[in-house]
């Protein structure tokens, strides 16, 4: 009996204790809490994930993943190739495509091979874009991929095979862009106005005007909906989430979302733009752009293969492997990730210019992944003569060249990387010995035995250049230290 006493003593004290230690972690709804959110390591040993962008908007394919809106906006090419090819808005509407919109190549399969052959950790494949059409099985709206069009859970498909496959599924929403993407179709006689498609089209209201109550609950339930049928590991969020408005709804989901990732034992990463959290609350993603410095803090870009759309559209151009490994090293070497983009074509094939792309990082990465994975920042990110494009919208428009290099660091290891093959010489200003920063003791070129002359001379490290270099795109040293 007191035995029995002891243990369950023992058990209440270890309960009470459990308790105790669960609501420390937990989170509230408040940017005080918030703030003690961490950054997963896996989303910090990651570094490139995958973005997709596919949807009904990829059926007329034409200008970008914005057709639905431009559509219905006079005096641009879309409404003008609109009428031109399927007739008028009030005859043939956004709502028409989704018959057409038939998935009927997808092989999720296929997809999460080609990605991770590319080198992706994670994949995030966009759950609703700004035109309204759930690629998910939804409580909330019958205009989804599982009873329209394809006729699929296209997100539980992905998200399971991306999960099988060894990666990390995230995804992302852009509902709340929704509440004005459609408010062209207001101004004319079009099938917005028309009774019965209400549920899909609207809002349609102005960007000018408050968000309500009603539709920021709808969004706060999608998203949380989203959570709980498929528990990603990043949430991705476009910028309009930013309105004032949407301040307490941003808090709880935020909130509500760490704590699930307490529930599962999962490090969770939420993603926005601009100045909708708070630092520190969540993580920071620039579009189409990235940071000219080491942040303290880890970071994101989204970028797309695809120059002038997200989703597939005829006439795209692409960015090839040498650009996209060139800018994925200078985001890594301060402190960010780099999400991907492609946009598949609406039978669900992905175009050869984005596979040969994904095929030339995932190349080099077979070869000098060590030097990108589980790194950190050194001390200053790197050198060269090639000034780094700053900031959203900021393409890389001046190709880095052999001249530049970028450092990683693992452990007791540094990584210097020069941004092309040299046919000179590499001389590294950082590691001459009056630099301050080491003797050191070794050089090797990551993807070749051979043995490599160098010399640390006072003002810089000269790396004599080879005859024949491992990989294409970037050549990767690894520096031991004395």
């Amino acid at each position: 009996m007191k035995n029995n006493f002891k243990q369950i003593l023992l058990i209440t004290f270890c309960l009470a204790m459990a308790w105790q230690i669960q609501g420390q972690e937990r989170f509230q709804a408040n940017w005080e809490s918030l703030k003690k959110y961490n950054t997963p390591d896996w989303f910090r040993d990651a570094k490139f994930g995958i973005f997709i962008h596919w949807g009904v908007y990829s059926v007329p394919a034409f200008g970008s993943e914005w057709y639905p809106r431009n559509m219905y906006q006079k005096d641009t090419k879309e409404f003008k190739h609109h009428v031109e090819t399927y007739g008028p808005q009030n005859k043939f509407g956004y709502k028409d495509f989704i018959p057409l919109f038939t998935a009927e190549k997808f092989n999720p399969e296929q997809w999460v091979t080609l990605f991770k052959k590319a080198g992706a950790k994670y994949i995030v494949p966009v759950a609703e874009h700004h035109d309204g059409f759930a690629m998910y099985k939804t409580a909330l709206s019958k205009w989804n991929a599982a009873e329209m069009g394809p006729k699929r859970d296209i997100i539980r498909e992905l998200a399971n095979e991306i999960k099988k496959q060894g990666l990390v599924f995230g995804l992302s929403s852009h509902r709340i862009e929704h509440w004005f993407f459609m408010n062209g179709g207001r101004k004319f006689e079009s099938d917005i106005l028309e009774p019965g498609y209400e549920d899909f089209y609207g809002p349609a209201r102005e960007e000018n005007e408050t968000i309500s109550p009603e539709y920021m609950n709808d969004w706060l339930l999608r998203n949380t909906e989203l959570v709980n049928k498929y528990q990603p590991q990043l949430f991705w969020f476009d910028w309009w989430i930013e309105q004032p408005a949407l301040d307490p709804y941003r808090k709880s989901f935020a909130s509500y979302y760490y704590n699930k990732g307490i529930e599962w034992n999962k490090g969770v990463v939420l993603n926005y733009k601009n100045t909708a959290y708070p630092e520190g609350t969540a993580v920071l993603d620039l579009e189409r752009g990235k940071l000219s410095s080491i942040q303290p803090l880890a970071w994101q870009t989204d970028d797309a293969i695809g120059n002038k759309s997200w989703g597939f559209a005829s006439g795209n151009t692409f960015k090839d492997a040498q650009y996209v490994i060139t800018n994925l090293i200078d985001i890594v070497s301060k402190n960010g990730n780099l999400l991907l983009n492609v946009g598949p074509r609406s039978d669900g094939t992905i175009t050869d210019e984005e596979t040969a792309t994904l095929l030339g990082t995932g190349k080099w990465l077979d070869i000098n992944g060590e030097a990108i994975y589980g790194t950190r920042p050194w001390k200053i990110f790197g050198e060269g003569p090639t000034e780094s494009a700053s900031g959203s919208f900021a393409d890389q428009k001046k190709p880095f060249t052999a001249e530049d290099i970028r450092f990683t660091v693992k452990k007791d290891i540094l990584y210097a990387i020069a941004l092309g093959l040299p046919k000179t010489n590499t001389m590294i200003k950082a590691l001459g010995l009056k630099a301050g920063n080491g003797k050191i003791k070794n050089i090797e070129l990551v993807g070749m035995n051979e043995k490599i002359n160098w010399i640390q001379q006072d003002n810089a490290l000269i790396i004599k250049a080879s005859e024949n270099y491992p990989s294409a795109n970037a050549v990767v040293y690894k520096i031991s230290f004395l």
